[in-house]
Protein backbone atom coordinates (compact mmCIF):
# COMPACT_ATOMS: atom_id res chain seq x y z
CA UNK A 1 0.00 0.00 0.00
CA UNK A 2 1.36 3.41 -0.91
CA UNK A 3 2.22 5.95 1.76
CA UNK A 4 -0.47 8.29 0.43
CA UNK A 5 -3.10 5.55 0.57
CA UNK A 6 -1.97 4.49 4.06
CA UNK A 7 -2.16 8.09 5.27
CA UNK A 8 -5.65 8.40 3.83
CA UNK A 9 -6.75 5.17 5.53
CA UNK A 10 -5.29 6.31 8.85
CA UNK A 11 -6.90 9.74 8.56
CA UNK A 12 -10.28 8.21 7.83
CA UNK A 13 -9.83 5.72 10.65
CA UNK A 14 -9.02 8.50 13.11
CA UNK A 15 -12.02 10.52 11.96
CA UNK A 16 -14.30 7.52 12.21
CA UNK A 17 -13.10 6.63 15.66
CA UNK A 18 -13.44 10.24 16.72
CA UNK A 19 -17.16 10.00 16.11
CA UNK A 20 -17.52 6.69 17.85
CA UNK A 21 -17.39 4.07 15.15
CA UNK A 22 -16.93 3.03 11.65
CA UNK A 23 -16.01 5.13 8.64
CA UNK A 24 -12.69 3.36 8.82
CA UNK A 25 -14.41 0.22 7.66
CA UNK A 26 -15.78 2.14 4.71
CA UNK A 27 -12.32 3.36 3.76
CA UNK A 28 -10.64 0.01 4.14
CA UNK A 29 -9.07 -1.15 0.90
CA UNK A 30 -10.04 -4.52 -0.53
CA UNK A 31 -7.94 -7.41 0.72
CA UNK A 32 -7.25 -6.06 4.19
CA UNK A 33 -9.99 -7.92 6.01
CA UNK A 34 -10.38 -11.35 7.46
CA UNK A 35 -11.05 -12.57 10.96
CA UNK A 36 -7.51 -12.02 12.21
CA UNK A 37 -6.77 -8.88 10.24
CA UNK A 38 -7.46 -5.21 10.69
CA UNK A 39 -11.12 -5.60 9.75
CA UNK A 40 -11.68 -8.41 12.24
CA UNK A 41 -10.10 -6.40 15.05
CA UNK A 42 -12.07 -3.31 14.16
CA UNK A 43 -15.39 -5.16 14.10
CA UNK A 44 -14.54 -6.83 17.42
CA UNK A 45 -13.87 -3.40 18.95
CA UNK A 46 -17.14 -2.06 17.54
CA UNK A 47 -19.04 -4.98 19.05
CA UNK A 48 -17.36 -4.43 22.42
CA UNK A 49 -18.22 -0.73 22.32
CA UNK A 50 -21.80 -1.53 21.33
CA UNK A 51 -22.14 -3.90 24.29
CA UNK A 52 -20.75 -1.30 26.72
CA UNK A 53 -23.15 1.43 25.58
CA UNK A 54 -26.36 -0.36 26.63
CA UNK A 55 -28.43 1.35 23.95
CA UNK A 56 -32.14 2.03 24.16
CA UNK A 57 -34.42 1.05 21.24
CA UNK A 58 -34.05 4.37 19.36
CA UNK A 59 -30.28 4.40 19.81
CA UNK A 60 -30.10 0.79 18.62
CA UNK A 61 -31.96 1.76 15.44
CA UNK A 62 -29.47 4.56 14.81
CA UNK A 63 -26.55 2.21 15.53
CA UNK A 64 -27.90 -0.31 13.02
CA UNK A 65 -28.56 2.45 10.45
CA UNK A 66 -24.99 3.73 10.83
CA UNK A 67 -23.57 0.21 10.66
CA UNK A 68 -25.63 -0.57 7.54
CA UNK A 69 -24.57 2.72 5.92
CA UNK A 70 -20.94 1.96 6.72
CA UNK A 71 -21.12 -1.54 5.24
CA UNK A 72 -23.01 -0.45 2.11
CA UNK A 73 -20.61 2.41 1.49
CA UNK A 74 -17.65 0.12 2.03
CA UNK A 75 -18.99 -2.20 -0.66
CA UNK A 76 -19.64 0.75 -2.99
CA UNK A 77 -16.06 1.94 -2.49
CA UNK A 78 -14.72 -1.52 -3.24
CA UNK A 79 -16.76 -1.53 -6.45
CA UNK A 80 -15.46 1.95 -7.34
CA UNK A 81 -11.88 0.82 -6.87
CA UNK A 82 -12.45 -2.34 -8.89
CA UNK A 83 -13.91 -0.21 -11.68
CA UNK A 84 -10.94 2.17 -11.73
CA UNK A 85 -8.53 -0.77 -11.63
CA UNK A 86 -10.23 -2.26 -14.69
CA UNK A 87 -10.19 1.11 -16.48
CA UNK A 88 -6.47 1.47 -15.82
CA UNK A 89 -5.80 -2.05 -17.10
CA UNK A 90 -7.73 -1.25 -20.28
CA UNK A 91 -5.91 2.06 -20.69
CA UNK A 92 -2.55 0.30 -20.46
CA UNK A 93 -3.41 -1.70 -23.57
CA UNK A 94 -3.34 1.48 -25.67
CA UNK A 95 -0.07 2.36 -27.42
CA UNK A 96 -0.20 5.89 -25.98
CA UNK A 97 -1.57 6.37 -22.50
CA UNK A 98 -4.30 8.97 -22.11
CA UNK A 99 -3.07 10.35 -18.82
CA UNK A 100 -5.76 13.04 -18.83
CA UNK A 101 -8.51 10.41 -19.00
CA UNK A 102 -6.80 8.30 -16.35
CA UNK A 103 -6.47 11.29 -14.03
CA UNK A 104 -10.10 12.29 -14.62
CA UNK A 105 -11.30 8.75 -13.87
CA UNK A 106 -9.21 8.66 -10.70
CA UNK A 107 -10.53 12.05 -9.61
CA UNK A 108 -14.11 10.91 -10.23
CA UNK A 109 -13.62 7.86 -8.00
CA UNK A 110 -12.01 10.02 -5.33
CA UNK A 111 -15.05 12.32 -5.37
CA UNK A 112 -17.47 9.38 -5.13
CA UNK A 113 -15.46 7.91 -2.27
CA UNK A 114 -15.40 11.26 -0.46
CA UNK A 115 -19.21 11.39 -0.68
CA UNK A 116 -19.48 7.85 0.66
CA UNK A 117 -17.11 8.63 3.54
CA UNK A 118 -19.16 11.74 4.34
CA UNK A 119 -22.39 9.73 4.34
CA UNK A 120 -20.83 7.22 6.71
CA UNK A 121 -19.50 9.95 8.99
CA UNK A 122 -22.90 11.66 9.00
CA UNK A 123 -24.64 8.41 9.98
CA UNK A 124 -22.23 7.81 12.86
CA UNK A 125 -22.50 11.42 14.00
CA UNK A 126 -26.28 11.12 14.06
CA UNK A 127 -25.89 8.04 16.23
CA UNK A 128 -23.32 9.71 18.50
CA UNK A 129 -25.45 12.83 18.93
CA UNK A 130 -28.28 10.62 20.21
CA UNK A 131 -26.18 9.29 23.08
CA UNK A 132 -26.40 10.55 26.65
CA UNK A 133 -23.37 12.00 28.44
CA UNK A 134 -22.45 8.71 30.12
CA UNK A 135 -22.49 6.91 26.77
CA UNK A 136 -20.47 9.69 25.14
CA UNK A 137 -17.94 9.33 27.97
CA UNK A 138 -17.70 5.61 27.23
CA UNK A 139 -17.11 6.37 23.55
CA UNK A 140 -14.58 9.09 24.40
CA UNK A 141 -12.61 6.75 26.66
CA UNK A 142 -12.51 4.08 23.96
CA UNK A 143 -11.38 6.65 21.40
CA UNK A 144 -8.64 8.05 23.58
CA UNK A 145 -7.29 4.53 24.09
CA UNK A 146 -7.46 3.89 20.35
CA UNK A 147 -5.73 7.18 19.56
CA UNK A 148 -2.92 6.32 21.99
CA UNK A 149 -2.42 2.95 20.26
CA UNK A 150 -2.47 4.60 16.84
CA UNK A 151 0.08 7.18 17.93
CA UNK A 152 2.31 4.46 19.37
CA UNK A 153 2.17 2.50 16.12
CA UNK A 154 2.82 5.65 14.13
CA UNK A 155 5.85 6.47 16.28
CA UNK A 156 7.23 2.94 15.84
CA UNK A 157 6.77 3.22 12.08
CA UNK A 158 8.54 6.58 12.09
CA UNK A 159 11.43 5.11 14.10
CA UNK A 160 11.76 2.16 11.70
CA UNK A 161 11.68 4.51 8.74
CA UNK A 162 14.36 6.73 10.28
CA UNK A 163 16.48 3.68 11.06
CA UNK A 164 16.17 2.37 7.50
CA UNK A 165 16.82 5.81 6.07
CA UNK A 166 19.94 6.13 8.23
CA UNK A 167 21.14 2.63 7.33
CA UNK A 168 20.61 3.28 3.62
CA UNK A 169 22.59 6.53 3.65
CA UNK A 170 25.46 5.18 5.79
CA UNK A 171 27.19 3.22 2.97
CA UNK A 172 27.13 6.29 0.73
CA UNK A 173 28.80 8.36 3.43
CA UNK A 174 31.62 5.78 3.80
CA UNK A 175 32.54 5.83 0.11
Amino acid sequence: MSTKKMSRVLAVAATALAIGAGAAYAAQPAGHGGPGGWHGQFMKQLTQLHDQLKLNADQEKQWQAALDTMKQNHEAMRANHEQIKNQFKAAQQQPILDLNAMAAAHQQVEQKDAQLRQQTSDAWLKFYNGLNDQQKTTVSTALKQRFAKMESRHEKMRERWEHRKGAASAPAANQ
